[in-house]
């Protein structure tokens, strides 16, 4: 198993600036997301962290954020499909405030987790990919693993694997470039969560 497996959400995007949620949607970093990742590498590697593995998600935030990590410690970012983000369908880039008036989408999906909305999936669907996604990644290694993924989909996983309630994903929110040391087993436990001083 893995020593530890730190979690990093991707830099800024548009619509992180806007108050959208993008999921699914493919989006580049914003001139301020590519130097927070250029930061986030640089830091990673002054407090001395090495790395077994490096994975990251599909979408192309995520592979943007790993890419200067990635130049940095001469690794190749092997991208995993199940570290995609909470896709919701047809309401995709809708801002949030939208979600919550017009579909109270958060306390819809936390009174009933297998709510999906129209196209997309459901609180249930994205804690049974992630989870395993994690799980499987940390039995592949022995020392620590670096993940960039995204904030709602590694929150889900967070609640699942410290709370058992997946409900209470909205305890774990990342910010941009936020930085989690995971440890999954013998027992889930973070050592930090969310440090974000380094930028």
């Amino acid at each position: 198993m893995a020593e530890k497996l730190l979690l990093v959400r991707h830099g800024q995007i548009d619509a992180n600036r806007g108050g959208r949620w993008h999921g699914s949607t493919d989006s580049p970093l914003t001139w301020r997301g590519r130097r927070q990742a250029k930061r986030t590498a640089r830091t990673l590697m002054q407090r001395g962290y090495t790395f077994e593995a490096l994975y990251v998600s599909p979408l192309g935030r995520c592979r943007q954020t790993a890419a200067p990590a990635a130049k940095l410690y001469g690794m190749e970012a092997q991208v995993h499909d199940e570290l995609r983000e909470w896709d919701i369908g047809e309401w995709e880039d809708l801002p949030f405030s939208f979600l919550a008036r017009e579909y109270d989408f958060m306390n819809h999906v936390r009174r009933d987790p297998e709510f999906a909305p129209p196209g997309g999936e459901s609180l249930l669907t994205v804690a049974s990919r992630l989870v395993p996604a994690l799980t499987n990644i940390d039995k592949a290694h022995e020392g620590t693993v670096l993940v960039v993924s995204h904030g709602a989909c590694m929150s889900v996983a967070l609640a699942h694997l410290l709370d058992r309630d997946i409900r209470l994903w909205p305890h774990y929110l990342f910010d941009n470039c936020g930085l989690t040391e995971l440890v999954i087993r013998p027992q889930p436990h973070v050592n930090f969560f969310n440090r974000t001083e380094h930028l």
